[in-house]
């Protein structure tokens, strides 16, 4: 049955984009308005589709900050990444530079305020992700980096990009670190999802200033707490 439900929600959730993307290209070329309804809608509607055909409960454990904040998530499939916009106001979220080539898609998230990050390009990426994510960060907006830098199958513990703790350094920005444990419900690498409670935990709000090596340390535990046994 799971199978079935996953193909269902394939279909239905990327020919149901279609509209959305086409909106957002447009949107980022006459009105930023239609633009970030159409990626809000978008977030929305993938969550919806997740909701009624996979049988995905969505679980918010603590509260978010309704200040602007640097967000450190776990990253254990797509789920997340699209549900962004539906969690968050206006996140920036930092994102794999080469997604900024899909036809479409990356002129939408480049124009709606997503942040390129090219790991190969050392200081000079690092530095035009810090000068794109200080711009948002005038703008009131929220900024999103999953400092794991990718996604991991559920229960495994990388360290941390260095990149994480240079712009945790210069934006001067609380972290507000939070689990996610949605790669209980779909394995890394396969098209199919399990029906059950994907969970959201949000920890305890880190202050700005603290010395590398303790900051790395708290938003590392934090963000693994759902693999810890209960």
């Amino acid at each position: 049955m799971f199978l079935l439900r996953s193909l269902l929600f394939g279909i239905i959730f990327y020919i149901g984009s279609v509209p959305y993307v086409l909106a957002a290209l447009l949107g980022a070329h006459i009105s930023q308005p239609l633009l970030r309804a159409s990626v809000h809608g978008w977030s929305r509607f993938h969550y919806d589709c997740a909701k009624w055909l996979l049988g995905i409960k969505v679980v918010v454990d603590g509260k978010l900050s309704e200040e602007p904040v640097l967000y450190a998530i776990k990253h254990e499939a797509m789920f997340e990444t699209i549900d962004m916009p539906r969690l968050f106001h206006l996140p920036a979220v930092i994102t794999k530079r080469e997604l900024f080539d899909i036809p479409g898609w990356g002129p939408a998230a480049k124009a709606y305020g997503m942040i390129p990050v090219d790991r190969e390009a050392g200081a000079s990426a690092l530095r035009a992700m810090i000068t794109l994510a200080r711009k948002m960060q005038a703008d009131g907006r929220p900024i999103v980096i999953f400092p794991e830098g990718t996604r991991v199958p559920h229960g495994e513990r990388p360290p941390l990009q260095s990149g994480f703790a240079g712009l945790y350094k210069l934006l001067g920005l609380p972290v507000v670190p939070i689990a996610v444990n949605s790669g209980v419900l779909t394995p890394k690498g396969k098209p199919w999802w399990h029906s059950g409670t994907m969970t959201y935990k949000v920890g305890e709000t880190i202050p700005p200033g603290l010395p590398r090596d303790e900051v790395e340390a708290r938003v590392h535990a934090a963000i693994n707490a759902l693999n810890d046994p209960a």
